[in-house]
C-alpha cells in the first residue's frame, strides 16, 4: 500500500522543510538530537533498574536455596 519515499520524493520533502523551517532548521534538529539524546538516556535508566531488580531476586532465590540445604544436611 504505502512504501517508503523514492530519491525525487526526499527531495520535495527537504524543499518543503526548508521552505517551512528556512534559518530555524538547525535549532531544530539540534534540539531533536537532545531529545533523542535524553530518550536513550531513560531507557539505558529502565533497563538498568530492571537489570539490578532481577539480580536482587536471583541472589535472594540463591541464598533461600542454600538455606534449605543447610537445613536438609543437619
Amino acid at each position: 500500500m504505502f512504501s517508503m519515499p523514492g530519491g525525487w520524493e526526499w527531495l520535495i520533502i527537504l524543499i518543503v522543510a526548508l521552505l517551512i523551517f528556512g534559518k530555524r532548521l538547525p535549532e531544530v534538529m539540534k534540539s531533536l538530537g537532545r531529545g533523542i539524546v535524553e530518550f536513550k538516556k531513560g531507557v539505558k535508566g529502565v533497563e538498568e533498574e530492571v537489570d539490578s531488580a532481577s539480580n536482587k531476586s536471583t541472589s535472594k532465590k540463591i541464598e533461600t536455596e542454600k538455606d534449605v540445604t543447610k537445613q536438609e544436611n543437619k
